[in-house]
């Protein structure tokens, strides 16, 4: 690792997150707060929520928020030492629904996030995605696997897009020399989940705290590699500050067929109601999903700490309480 960067993950970088009101940027951003950073959250908040997910952050003299489209023409005063970039919508439902959006942001928006990062001289990181591989014909997933990926399905929007965004960042870096870091994030889950995020976790855990089936799309047999939020936020620093230029996977090796994660939150919740199959499998759906993390755990030092039991337990923990909140609110 470069000496710097490394003891600037324990010191005081100037680090712009977009990204920030999401899932896993507000988590990133409390990371890096705790780690003595100063952060400049950016954020168009058309999925994330400033209010829910940084809301504690405001007496905080260290982070300052901007609510802006990176899409648009835009530029930020005064020095970064890096942009950590994980604007995007992310959910299968924001598939469908948000498109265009999507496809901006891995485009014009990773331009313009570039382009800022080389007038400041700043390390620039992308938050690319498992999607990347599609549904992968190799299995687990190594980072030298191509991919399997369909240019006009249904999840196109998305995997090919971050694709792009990954061809753009090695671009600048190899035209302009810039410092690129591109982590090609696994499935991952935890505290400020959109309730309505339609992934399988938050989706299991909403019907199991409200004792009713859960809704298995296929045969159940399609597998995921769930880690927990916390895990995939640490990958993240490490490699920022890691002299790595290649992709590097951040996700938990760990395979669950939905089946059997539907069933270890049923237990853990409570609920007596089952499964149920009422719903196919999506058109372009991947059937496995689980990453190989050699390089994370060679490269970085990194592998994930949080088992699958102690992160269910906080997330549910999360929904349950919001849900409460949410009655609350309509009532």
């Amino acid at each position: 690792m470069n000496a710097v960067w490394l003891s600037a993950v324990g010191g005081n970088m100037l680090i712009m997150v977009c990204g920030a009101a999401g899932f896993i940027g507000s988590h990133l951003c409390d990371s890096l707060l705790a780690a003595g950073h100063t952060v400049v959250g950016v954020d168009s908040l058309i999925t994330g929520s400033q209010e829910q997910n940084l809301s504690h952050l405001r007496a905080c003299a260290r982070f300052a928020f901007r609510e802006q489209d990176v899409s648009a023409a835009w530029d930020h005063a005064g020095p970064l030492d890096a942009v950590m970039h994980l604007a995007s919508p992310a959910s299968p439902k924001d598939f469908a629904e948000l498109s265009l959006d999507i496809l901006r942001v891995h485009s014009q928006g990773m331009h313009n996030a570039l382009e800022l990062a080389r007038r400041k001289q700043a390390r620039f990181l992308l938050a690319s995605s498992s999607e990347v591989y599609g549904d992968p014909e190799v299995h687990p997933q190594p980072e030298t696997y191509y991919g399997n990926v369909d240019p006009v399905g249904d999840r196109s929007c998305y995997n090919e897009s971050k694709r792009f965004a990954e061809a753009l960042v090695m671009a600048y870096h190899r035209q302009f020399g810039l410092e690129t870091r591109i982590a090609r994030i696994f499935n991952t889950y935890g505290p400020r989940m959109r309730l309505d995020d339609g992934r399988a976790i938050p989706a299991f855990i909403v019907s199991a705290l409200k004792g009713e089936p859960l809704c298995i799309r296929g045969t159940g047999a399609q597998t995921r590699s769930p880690c927990y939020v916390t895990d995939t936020v640490r990958g993240l620093q490490l490699l920022l500050a890691s002299d790595e230029t290649r992709p590097v996977n951040i996700g938990r090796p760990d395979e669950w067929t939905m089946l059997e994660l539907a069933q270890f939150i049923n237990a853990r919740v409570g609920n007596e109601a089952g499964v149920t199959y009422a719903e196919p499998l999506h058109n372009d759906d991947p059937h496995r999903r689980q990453p190989d993390i050699t390089r994370a755990r060679e490269g970085l030092g990194w592998e994930p700490a949080i088992a699958l039991e102690e992160g269910i337990a906080h997330t549910v923990a999360w929904m349950r309480a919001h849900m409460r909140l949410d009655v609350h609110a309509a009532t």
